[in-house]
């Protein structure tokens, strides 16, 4: 596995897509991931420190694993089909049992930039989708 980090969120007007544009930790490829406008709002508002009145739904997921005593451990880009990206969510919960659990990646990376979680690519998701620039 290889770290990844947020380097710019791109909306591209022609093809009606959001971009989150990650590079790869100690190289020059970058792993762009279009997700949808719901989730690119999400990222957007915690990266600008807006809170809102009311949680958010990355946010109310927050507080269940805090309230539960877990904790977001990292996210993983685990798999790549079909142009469809896959990710797991490590969560750590009290007593040190580890569960992972199946979710978007784009609701994958809102959570971890909320927690300050690192998130991981596995290599042959980054062989098969990372260009050199975006």
């Amino acid at each position: 596995m290889i770290e990844l980090v947020l380097s710019k969120i791109k909306v591209d007007e022609k093809r009606h897509e959001q971009l989150l544009v990650f590079k790869v930790q100690g190289e020059t490829r970058y792993l762009p991931l279009v997700i949808g406008i719901a989730e690119i709002n999400s990222i957007k508002l915690n990266l600008s420190g807006v809170k809102p009145p009311r949680p958010m739904t990355h946010d109310l997921l927050v507080n269940i694993l805090e309230g539960l005593g877990a904790r977001l451990e990292k996210v993983v880009i685990d798999k790549i089909e079909k142009n469809t990206f896959y990710a797991k969510l490590f969560i750590l919960k009290e007593g040190g049992n580890r569960i992972i659990m199946d979710a978007r990646p784009s609701d994958s990376v809102a959570i971890a930039l909320r927690c300050g979680v690192p998130i991981f690519a596995k290599q042959d998701v980054l062989n098969a989708a990372s260009v050199a620039e975006v």
